[in-house]
């Protein structure tokens, strides 16, 4: 039996509703920050638990405005993960600020013990990432940004309705930033993101930053970017938004019975699962002794397993300039060990079964 990684087909092949909304919705023209957008703006507000959500371009996009609107500037440094996806790390640079790196723990998510020794008089935030669905130690983080006045904007783009202690992800620092990517799991059917915040003052300022800074159509306020998320987008992702819960218990479900059954594989470890917090497992990832020679095999075997990220992004060509070589051995290590299989809320036992099989077979080799 074959095993996807992409569930995009089963994910929207029955909305006949969907489609029917679409219709209705094109022949009225409210193509551009539309009545449907404010809607989903209120629904994800209500879903995440925060006061305000702001839909623009991207999750990207969401990182980069959240900074610009908290007043990050060129030349700014930026605490972030040395283990991130690049866009995490591009929406820094993109405004002209530096990224200082930390390396990652075992979690996949910063090592916050690491954060204090590198800040600088240049420091003015963090942006945790929350990374695979997990999240990051947001306590201890919270705890450094206070004592040295830094602001917290949240890459939550992995870890919608991830929490701790009950707080979700995107709630604890000064705002938190979504993706609606088709790979991430509430999504939409192009590029799209949300900022969420409590802060009524940044709220309004980031409605001006998204729209090129206009109040209405013929007054400048500030400049700002084109970084809307589409009305068109905005119904699709309120078709999807009360399945939410639903999906992440799933992909919870399916990753606690892979955790039980690849436990069993000595040549497999499951990472830790703290017990306070709510891991929604956009990338289901464990480690595995000679993970390559597993890879291989799964793929022979059509179970479309992969790795996340095999080339660390303070390694990559354009950023090694600012890692100013210095080596993050945790980052490393879960690039060496880790691989991730399919998880979502589309797959039963029996596809589930197929992975663990190929598993065992591979290693009884």
């Amino acid at each position: 039996m074959a095993v996807r990684y992409s569930y995009l087909k089963e994910q929207f092949e029955n909305c006949p509703e969907l489609w029917d909304e679409l219709k209705n919705f094109v022949s009225t023209g409210d193509f551009t920050l539309g009545e449907p957008l404010a809607r989903f703006e209120v629904n994800f507000s209500k879903l995440i638990k925060s006061k305000y959500a702001i839909g623009v371009g991207s999750g990207t996009d969401a990182i980069k405005l959240s900074l610009v609107a908290l007043g990050i500037k060129p030349g700014d440094e930026v605490i972030t993960a040395a283990n991130t996806f690049v866009a995490t790390v591009g929406a820094i640079c993109e405004i002209g600020a530096i990224p200082v790196f930390v390396d990652a723990d075992k979690n996949f998510c910063m090592d916050t013990n690491s954060i204090e020794k590198k800040i600088t008089s240049k420091t003015k935030a963090i942006v945790p990432v929350h990374f695979t669905g997990y999240m990051a130690d947001m306590i201890s983080v919270l705890n450094i940004a206070k004592r040295y006045n830094l602001i917290v904007v949240e890459d939550a783009c992995q870890s919608i309705l991830a929490n701790i202690d009950g707080k979700n992800a995107g709630t604890w620092g000064n705002a938190g930033a979504f993706s609606l990517h088709p790979l991430k799991n509430i999504n939409v059917w192009s590029d799209g993101g949300v900022i969420v915040t409590d802060d009524e003052n940044l709220y309004k300022k980031l409605q001006l930053l998204r729209n090129h800074g206009l109040s209405d159509r013929d007054t400048v306020q500030i400049l700002g970017y084109n970084s809307r998320l589409d009305t068109f987008q905005a119904i699709v992702g309120s078709w999807l938004l009360p399945k939410a819960v639903e999906i992440s218990d799933k992909r919870i479900s399916n990753a606690k019975y892979l955790d039980e059954n690849l436990s069993t594989i000595s040549q497999i470890t499951i990472p830790d699962r703290p017990k306070n917090m709510r891991v929604v497992y956009h990338i289901y990832s464990v480690f595995a002794e000679n993970r390559d020679g597993l890879l291989e095999f799964c793929k022979s075997k059509n179970i479309q397993a992969k790795i996340h990220y095999p080339v660390p992004i303070y390694k990559q060509i354009p950023v090694k300039k600012y890692s100013k070589g210095e080596i993050f051995p945790n980052s490393d290590w879960l690039a060496e060990n880790s691989i991730s299989f399919p998880c979502d809320q589309h797959l039963d036992e029996n596809h589930l079964n197929e992975i663990i099989l190929t598993c065992k077979e591979f290693y009884n080799k």
